[in-house]
């Protein structure tokens, strides 16, 4: 129980691996990953509307943010084996995403919650994991989430 405890409180101290996080300026240039986690590749590429930045990190997780013309970040995706740091990929809004995880039922399925402020979809199951989180105020009017992937 001990160690639990220890491991968690240097799980807590470590610096965090970022990426995109919403409403803020997009990742690239902008976080030092750890070198063990660092980003095996990255790319940008981008549409009036808005840019993409995609990331995969070592351990196989892609990320993208979607940020718009003024350089904000209003989605980002996620897709590997892995489910990414979602207190770094959410920021301010993490304490949305606990919420809704709090108001499904554990192990029912996907968590797929929208409120006023965020718009989340995870999905998986060990091994395989994706989803989708966006702030609709943010969000290009000309731009149909649907098609973020």
């Amino acid at each position: 129980m001990k160690s639990i405890r220890i491991a968690a409180a240097l799980a807590l101290l470590s610096p965090v691996v970022c990426h995109a996080t919403l409403g803020a300026a997009p990742s690239a240039g902008t976080h030092t990953p750890q070198p063990a986690l660092r980003a095996a590749a990255s790319v940008a590429t981008s549409s009036p509307s808005y840019t993409v930045h995609e990331s995969t990190t070592t351990d196989g997780v892609t990320i993208r943010e979607y940020a718009t013309p003024s350089n904000v970040v209003f989605a980002v995706t996620w897709q590997g084996p892995t489910r990414p740091d979602m207190r770094a990929l959410l920021g301010r809004y993490f304490p949305n995403f606990v919420a809704a995880g709090q108001r499904v039922a554990r192990g029912t399925g996907p968590m797929i919650a929208r409120d006023g402020e965020l718009q989340i979809e995870s999905f998986g199951h060990p091994g395989v994991f994706s989803g989708r989180a966006y702030v609709p105020r943010l969000v290009p009017v000309d731009v149909k989430v649907e098609a973020l992937q």
